[in-house]
């Protein structure tokens, strides 16, 4: 893994979250905020402040950048700022999501959580 991604692990919560709702798509900044709500079903809660707080420390390590809004985005206000994830972000991204998968994977050895081939004890 690269040291420049290394350094960034492990994401916050709020970060980790911001970077899953531009991986696929370019987004303003009360459209994340509402796909991370609705993704997580209620569970994470950005608020205007954490997300404009994280953004500017995203934009400054690279991990987004500005964009301009979707050509095929009908409401698209010049108003906003939409952000979209680089190529580096994407890494950090990655990174992030195999790290978790290790920490599941130790989780499940110590029988703490249920894997599709084993229940979880009581």
């Amino acid at each position: 893994m690269d040291e420049a991604v290394r350094q960034h692990l492990p994401l916050s919560v709020p970060v980790y979250q911001i970077l899953l709702s531009l991986i696929d798509r370019t987004l303003h900044g009360y459209a994340v905020i509402q796909d991370v709500r609705e993704r997580t079903g209620g569970e994470v809660e950005l608020t205007a402040s954490t997300l404009y707080g994280a953004l500017p420390r995203m934009l400054d390590t690279g991990m987004v950048r500005e964009s301009d809004p979707p050509a095929d985005l009908a409401d698209a206000d010049a108003r906003r700022r939409y952000y979209k994830i680089t190529p580096f972000g994407r890494a950090v991204a990655r990174a992030e999501v195999e790290r978790l998968e290790r920490a599941l994977a130790q989780a499940r050895t110590k029988a703490l959580w249920a894997s599709p081939t084993r229940p979880r004890d009581a």
